[in-house]
């Protein structure tokens, strides 16, 4: 179960286009973070860019696992209603 969820959390099922006010704010976000991305490590030694940079990736990586993993777990509580919701008229 949790592989397609994990393929419709990676966009490699789209059953919508996602194009939403959040979608907007987010990139508006990202912009703003890039631009002080930018900032901080023009000021930044080359071995303290490197190793800010590698935070950067780590953290990214991080963030991106922690989004997948409260996809999953939202989607799954989300089931659960529905199950217990059908189950419940089913009794009666």
């Amino acid at each position: 179960m949790s592989n397609i969820i994990e393929e419709l959390y990676y966009g490699n099922i789209e059953p919508q286009s996602l194009s939403s006010e959040l979608s907007v704010k987010l990139n508006k976000k990202l912009i703003t973070l890039t631009e002080k991305e930018d900032q901080l490590t023009a000021k930044l030694t080359n071995e303290n860019k490197e190793l800010f940079l590698d935070y950067v990736n780590t953290y990214n990586k991080f963030l991106s696992l922690s989004n997948s993993d409260s996809f999953i777990s939202g989607f799954r509580l989300g089931a659960k209603f529905i199950y217990d919701t059908f189950n419940e008229s089913l009794k009666g």
